[in-house]
């Protein structure tokens, strides 16, 4: 077993069996559950780790269980986005960087979109700048992974029913190796 492999399984076989945010699923369903959404859509094997990844910066920084619920926004995007750049190229680690940017962009581009997001989405939107304004708006739409964050937020916001049946996280261990092996390592 590789130093990542090794390393994903401890943190989502601990760490992620603990309640994500205010929903009623754990960190490691709502990753499981982002991935396999990503994977029935056809998305890259990037995508798919992207969606299973995305939130590892909650996980990995010293801030405790809920730092939203104190009024801190730990900025677990730019965590870990930081952290995949270890191990996986832009292709990764731009969409997860850029997904919460995505949440304010879809909040000031769709009149409907705020009334889908979980009470701690919106909690965590205040937190995290609110709504973009125009120029916001704008900016965020010439990034080059903007398409793919906005994909990456919509499986992040569906990804939170405790009901729902996903493969377990060694499934997605294939797509990880494609994904490192495809991506440039920084």
């Amino acid at each position: 077993m590789d130093q990542l492999t090794a390393r994903l399984l401890d943190i989502y076989g601990t760490r992620a069996t603990r309640r994500y945010g205010l929903s009623k699923v754990t960190q490691l369903q709502h990753a499981l559950q982002g991935a396999a959404m990503a994977e029935a859509a056809c998305e890259s094997d990037s995508m798919v780790v992207a969606a299973l990844l995305h939130d590892i910066g909650h996980m990995v920084h010293g801030l405790g269980e809920d730092p939203a619920l104190a009024g801190i926004d730990d900025r677990h995007e730019a965590l870990s986005a930081a952290w995949l750049a270890e191990y996986f190229g832009p292709q990764v680690t731009e969409p997860v960087r850029l997904h919460v940017q995505a949440k304010r962009y879809l909040c000031a581009s769709d009149r409907d979109y705020l009334s889908l997001l979980s009470d701690d989405s919106v909690r965590s939107l205040h937190l995290q700048g609110g709504p973009m304004n125009e120029a916001e708006a704008r900016a965020f739409c010439q990034q080059d992974a903007a398409d793919q964050a906005v994909r990456l937020r919509l499986y992040d916001d569906r990804a939170k029913d405790p009901q729902a049946a996903t493969p377990p996280f060694e499934h997605f261990l294939a797509a990880i190796e494609r994904a490192r092996l495809h991506s440039p390592v920084r």
